[in-house]
């Protein structure tokens, strides 16, 4: 895995041991990037289920200006410590080690609002994608020019709306598909 542009480009990054994470393909992420690439720099980042970072990490290097990084395991959090680290990143980021209602519910208190948010659930936890993306479309994180981005599984599309949420857009690659969303 490495990082595809930007500041850290072509710099490698590692993941999580086991099965329990499935980091978003180099591929997947070169995507995505040329998807949202013009509107990057100076934006606020949510990375959600973080596994990595890869995709928080992306973001940093193409000159976002902060990312919260959430993620519960104990192990892929080290991870994502270790990969910062690596890059002698050590501002324009938060790390929070929880699960992610309790993250987002912390970081909406707080007064956060961001550009874009990443969601990356295991693709056969149908619940988290709905109370992530129902949460998200009732929180005051998002602003009306937010872009939601939720990865999954071709097998298992996402529903159309969710709460104030509507995809506007679906980029099938492989297996994977990232469905993008806007508050409407």
């Amino acid at each position: 895995m490495r990082i595809i542009a930007g500041q850290y480009r072509s710099r490698k990054l590692v993941a999580p041991s086991g099965n329990s994470t499935r980091p978003t393909s180099d591929r997947l992420r070169e995507t995505l990037f040329n998807v949202v690439a013009p509107g990057i720099a100076e934006t606020v980042w949510l990375d959600l289920f973080a596994g990595s970072g890869a995709v928080g990490i992306e973001a940093l290097s193409r000159g976002a200006r902060m990312v919260y990084f959430v993620e519960s395991s104990a192990r892929a959090a080290k991870v994502i410590r270790a990969n910062l680290s690596s890059l002698s990143l050590r501002t324009g980021y938060e790390l929070h080690e929880r699960e992610v209602l309790p993250a987002l519910r912390m970081l909406d208190a707080s007064g956060v609002t961001v550009d874009f948010c990443f969601l990356d659930p295991p693709y056969s936890d149908h619940a988290a994608y709905e109370a992530t993306l129902g949460f998200l479309s009732q929180s005051r994180l998002l602003k009306s020019s937010s872009n939601v981005i939720a990865e999954h599984d071709k097998h298992d599309d996402l529903k159309e709306t969710y709460g104030g949420l509507r995809r506007t857009r679906r980029l099938q690659q492989g297996d994977a598909v990232l469905s993008f969303y806007r508050l409407e």
